[in-house]
C-alpha cells in the first residue's frame, strides 16, 4: 500500500485546517471540498492497490497450479500417438484405445525469450513453428516424423 498518497492527503487536510479557512465563504467551501475529494480519492487508490496485490498473489497461485496440471497431462499422456510395435503404448494411430482423442501433449517447447513452457500435440509440432502465446516471440522447431513421440525409447 502506498502510504505516501495517504500521507500527502492528510498533510493537505492539516494545512487547510491550520489556515483556519472561513468555510462560510465560497473560496473556503471550494478548498475544503477539494481537500475532501483528494482524501477520498487517496483512500480509494490505496484500496485498489491492496486489491491488486491480492489479485497478483492469487494469479501466481493459479499459474503454479496450472503448471502442475500441465505436467500431469504430460506425464499421463506422453506416450500416445505411437505407431511403433516395440513400446508399451495402449493406443494406436487412430486413438481407438485411448481416451485422449489425439489431443495429447507430448512435445515440449521452451520459449528462449520468456521461459514459458509450451506443450504441443503432433499436429502443432508438424507445423515447425509458432508464436509464443506468452510474449509473442516467433518460435521455430524441427519435427522428426520418424520419432513416435513416446518416452519408451523405441526407434521407429
Amino acid at each position: 500500500m502506498d502510504q505516501n498518497i495517504m500521507q500527502k492527503a492528510a498533510f493537505l487536510k492539516g494545512l487547510a485546517e491550520g489556515m483556519e479557512l472561513d468555510t462560510d465563504k465560497k473560496e473556503g467551501k471550494l478548498i475544503m471540498a477539494l481537500i475532501d475529494l483528494v482524501d477520498e480519492l487517496a483512500s480509494k487508490v490505496s484500496a485498489i492497490e491492496e486489491a491488486t496485490i491480492e489479485i497478483e498473489d492469487e494469479l501466481d497461485e493459479i499459474a503454479e497450479e496450472l503448471l502442475e496440471i500441465e505436467t500431469t497431462i504430460d506425464e499421463c499422456h506422453g506416450d500416445c500417438d505411437c505407431d511403433c510395435d516395440d513400446c508399451d503404448c495402449d493406443c494406436d494411430d487412430d486413438f481407438d484405445d485411448c481416451d485422449c482423442d489425439g489431443e495429447c501433449f507430448y512435445y515440449t517447447v521452451v520459449c528462449p525469450t520468456c521461459g514459458d513452457v509450451i506443450n504441443l500435440d503432433a499436429s502443432l509440432a508438424k507445423e515447425g513453428g509458432m508464436i509464443c502465446p506468452n510474449c509473442g516471440e516467433e518460435l521455430e522447431f524441427e519435427y522428426d516424423e520418424d520419432d513416435c513421440g513416446c518416452d519408451c525409447g523405441c526407434e521407429d
